[in-house]
């Protein structure tokens, strides 16, 4: 799933650090149980109630799987910038990336009242069954969102401590800092104003592609590209290219997964489709379809494509995917999709990567697009 195996990385010494992105993933797998068995064990130091149903349900579902991107281009800016040698500074920051994720998937879902996620319940759900389970006194529900608000909260915790932990031992620590508090901040507005855009029944392009900067594509890619750079030094010219390369790939990866969101199968995805559809999220999958309905008189497209304030039904909501298929937004999307991979492979080489590191970032790509890398241009 990585692309080629052993020809794919530059021969580099054995001394040096993962060799290619799918060494790092599985580096920082080792690291992460580590990082988790310790963070338990403080936790069981606090409180054995506390470490067996909010620590351990955190440790779970970090350990649950995941794509795990956001490593993986860390060490592809860690790379593009001379990184090599001792990389333990690189896949600690790795786990705090993974540990951050933990934090905004588990609030995201208590937000969108999503009932799945990596193929099992949600944090929030598995929390109301126990509640029940237990025939513990008080509403369910209240008590688990409150309780998933806390496990979220102990994964940024962790991930924050890591982070810390590591920028006051490198000497690139400033930086790291710098990129790591942006992160943060970043993600943050892109979900109030995920949430907000929905509350006002927005329709906007340009504001669809707003919260999918800041809500996704910076965190997902260039954050973890800058992360993995400033480990290595580098310089304003890189860090540029780089950031760059980062917003046109996790642009891209947003675009497609707001596709599988809308058109996926769950037993690929792990998680229901429809529901941006049924909650009306503002999309730029959404916001393309409502423009090109009006712009072409399709009436029932704008209709049930544009804002009301009636529940969304399964029967709206197949209504909804047909006027995105037939006004033809999913294509425009396919195509910004395209684009934006090819523009991020560009930038990327002007990073002055290996041409190593290139292929892995131009498969890393691909893995999150779903564009094939000949279909971008990749560079040799």
């Amino acid at each position: 799933m990585w692309g080629p195996g052993p020809t794919v990385a530059e021969p580099i010494g054995p001394a040096d650090g993962p060799l290619t992105a799918l060494d790092a993933v599985h580096a920082v797998e080792a690291e992460l149980g580590h990082v988790l068995d310790e963070a338990l064990c403080r936790a069981r130091a606090v409180d054995p109630l506390f470490a067996r149903d909010v620590a351990g349900r955190v440790t779970a579902f970090v350990l649950r799987g995941g794509k795990r991107l956001r490593t993986a281009f860390a060490w592809c800016g860690w790379r593009a910038a001379g990184g090599s040698g001792d990389a333990t500074a690189l896949l600690r920051t790795g786990v705090a990336l993974e540990l951050v994720q933990a934090c905004a998937l588990i609030h995201d879902d208590v937000m969108d009242g999503s009932p799945l996620r990596r193929g099992a319940p949600a944090v929030h759900v598995d929390l109301a069954r126990m509640h029940r389970a237990a025939r513990m006194t008080g509403p369910p529900e209240a008590f688990a969102t409150s309780a998933a608000v806390l496990a979220g909260d102990l994964a940024l915790v962790w991930a924050d401590d890591l982070l810390t932990e590591t920028a006051l031992g490198s000497p690139y620590g400033p930086q790291l800092y710098r990129e790591w508090r942006a992160m943060r901040g970043e993600m943050v507005a892109g979900q109030y104003l995920d949430i907000h855009a929905q509350a006002a029944g927005s329709s906007g392009v340009d504001e669809a592609v707003g919260i999918a900067t800041l809500k996704s594509a910076l965190y997902t890619v260039e954050r973890p590209l800058a992360l993995g750079a400033s480990l290595a030094g580098a310089d304003a010219q890189t860090l540029d290219a780089l950031r760059s390369a980062g917003r046109c790939a996790g642009l891209a990866f947003q675009l497609r997964d707001d596709l599988l969101g809308t058109f996926g199968d769950p037993d690929l995805t792990g998680k229901p489709a429809g529901d941006d559809l049924r909650a009306r999220k503002l999309t730029y999958l959404l916001a393309v379809g409502l423009r090109l309905a009006e712009a072409s008189g399709d009436r029932e497209a704008a209709d049930v494509l544009g804002p009301h304030a009636s529940a969304r039904s399964d029967e709206t909501v197949e209504r909804m995917r047909a006027a995105l298929k037939r006004t033809g937004a999913w294509t425009v999307v396919e195509d910004r999709i395209t684009e934006l991979a090819a523009t991020s492979l560009r930038h990327f080489a002007g990073a002055g990567a290996a041409p190593a590191v290139r292929r892995e970032f131009a498969a890393l790509v691909e893995r999150a697009s779903g564009v094939a890398p000949e279909r971008t241009g990749e560079a040799a």
